[in-house]
């Protein structure tokens, strides 16, 4: 117990990543944690989308560079990019692919790589362009982005010292 509080306590997200590949024996590590992710009811409702190939997380990139009006890279040179995608009929997607990728993220700290989540992926994969990588990655049914994870090895000064807790952050009721 105490060593996963101490992933929890010192997970923290990574914006500077070397350009080597994780193993795929990593990839798979982080997969299967997201894939024991809480859902309402049991509903497995999230999928995730693991991509590697180097000209589709520059199109995803540049999409998701558009989406904010910047031409910098969103996903700050990580060679993994995980698309967390919810089926929109269960009432807790949203929630239930936050959990996916919060289990993402505290699983590549456990194993020493750097990750963090980045937005748009609702807007991208509303737009044509994203409806047709979909349709291009053989996924059928009305699946709505809620997130990237990223991954990567951290390369130096990638990751940020831990903020102090802020004051009145749990408040007890007896």
């Amino acid at each position: 117990m105490q060593e996963t509080l101490q992933d929890i306590k010192t997970r923290r997200s990574c914006r500077k990543y070397q350009p080597r590949q994780i193993t795929d024996e990593e990839l798979a590590i982080v997969l299967e944690a997201g894939t024991w992710a809480a859902s309402g009811r049991g509903a497995q409702s999230p999928l995730i989308v693991a991509v590697q190939d180097k000209d589709t997380i520059a199109r995803l990139s540049r999409m998701n560079a558009e989406i904010m009006g910047t031409q910098s890279d969103p996903f700050y040179g990580a060679p993994t990019v995980l698309v967390v995608l919810a089926d929109p009929t269960r009432p807790t997607y949203r929630e239930d692919a936050s959990l996916v990728i919060g289990n993402l993220m505290l699983a590549a700290h456990a194993i020493g790589l750097g990750s963090c989540w980045i937005h748009r992926a609702a807007e991208e994969f509303t737009s044509e362009e994203g409806k047709e990588l979909l349709r291009r990655w053989g996924i059928e049914g009305e699946y709505r982005g809620v997130g990237h994870c990223i991954l990567g090895y951290a390369a130096e000064g990638g990751e940020a010292p831990a903020r102090p807790r802020k004051k009145g952050y749990v408040v007890y009721v007896k």
